[in-house]
Parts: structure tokens; C-alpha cells; sequence
């Protein structure tokens, strides 16, 4: 087993950071305690904080991405795989909050580029793809795929989001977000 570079300690331990604590918990010298190293070791790895907290992204949506491609490959039907797709965003969503409004909520990491934005958009292309299998097996509508993967996509993401600021209620019509992004497949789905 090959030893944990310091930036790669140092991207864990932001993760961590914001699991624990929030946006507010992450900075350098946070970081810097949490791996035992020097308040100025950071900057030898990142840039800045935003360039920390964009790495923690980059390694996310690279896992999102690696996750898709097990499902791509499971023996589940097309509808299973983008139900499970789903799940994982929901699962990350409600067990990373802070990670999770990083990833896809934070103007700062949208508007990155480079390599960040590239697994961002990777990540994207491997759930449309689990999209167009759906269309492709007729149990989601023959629509263009890059639209009907973003509605899915803004649906379970806005979900998220009602029930991350605790606006997500019964008298609402949800009780949680997986039965929600299900009721969106299930009317979306061709009869």
C-alpha cells in the first residue's frame, strides 16, 4: 500500500474539516493541525483555501464518477441504474451536507475550470450515460438526453436542498428526497 502524500493528508483532513464542522471549520492552519505539520505547509500543496477546498471537489466528483461506472457495469436494469446513480447523490448529499453544497452549490468551485471542472462535467456525462441506457431500453421518455439528465439532475439536487434547510415537510408532499426523485421517474416514465 503506497503512503498518503502530505497534499493528499491535507485534502482529507479539509474533507473531514467540513463534515465536522462546515465551511467555517476549513482553513489552513485548521488543516495544517489536523495533519501535523506547519501552518505553512499547506502553501507548498495549495494556493489558497479555495484551491484546497477545490481539490476536495475534484477527488469527490472523481468518486462520483468511479461509483457511476460500478453501476454502469452491475446487472441492475437501466431504471435500477439511475435509481442507484440517484442514491449515491442522495446518500453523499445527506451524509456530507458541507461537502455536498461544495460540490454543487458553491459559485466559486463552478467557476474553477481546469481539472476541476473537467471531473465535474465527467461525473455529469457517466450519469447521463446511465440516463440515455433508460431511453435506450424505453423506461425513461425518447427526450434529448443532455435536457432530461439535467431535470433529473436539478430535481434530486433542488431535493436535497428543501431537506438540507429543513424545508423538506410531508404537508409539502415529500417526506424524504429519495421519494421524491422516485415519484420524478415514475411520471416521467413511459406507461
Amino acid at each position: 500500500m503506497t503512503a498518503m502524500s502530505t497534499g493528499e493528508k491535507l485534502v482529507d483532513a479539509a474533507a473531514a474539516l467540513l463534515d465536522a464542522g462546515g465551511d467555517a471549520a476549513v482553513t489552513l492552519r485548521a488543516v495544517a493541525q489536523a495533519v501535523s505539520v506547519s501552518h505553512n505547509a499547506p502553501y507548498r500543496h495549495f494556493v489558497d483555501r479555495a484551491s484546497l477546498l477545490g481539490s476536495v471537489a475534484e477527488r469527490d466528483f472523481r468518486t462520483f464518477s468511479a461509483t457511476f461506472d460500478e453501476i454502469s457495469q452491475s446487472d441492475r436494469t437501466p431504471i435500477g441504474k439511475v435509481k442507484a446513480a440517484l442514491e449515491s447523490f442522495i446518500t453523499y448529499g445527506e451524509k456530507h451536507p458541507a461537502r455536498y453544497r461544495l460540490l454543487f452549490s458553491d459559485p466559486d468551485i463552478a467557476s474553477r475550470g481546469g481539472s476541476l471542472e473537467t471531473a465535474a462535467m465527467e461525473t455529469f456525462a457517466k450519469f447521463s450515460a446511465l440516463i440515455a441506457g433508460g431511453q435506450t431500453a424505453g423506461q425513461l421518455p425518447n427526450l434529448p438526453t443532455a435536457a432530461l439528465t439535467g431535470l433529473i439532475y436539478a430535481a434530486v439536487h433542488g431535493l436535497l436542498d428543501l431537506r438540507a434547510g429543513g424545508r423538506m415537510r410531508q404537508e409539502k408532499g415529500f417526506s424524504n428526497v429519495l421519494a421524491g426523485t422516485t415519484l420524478l421517474l415514475d411520471l416521467i416514465s413511459p406507461r
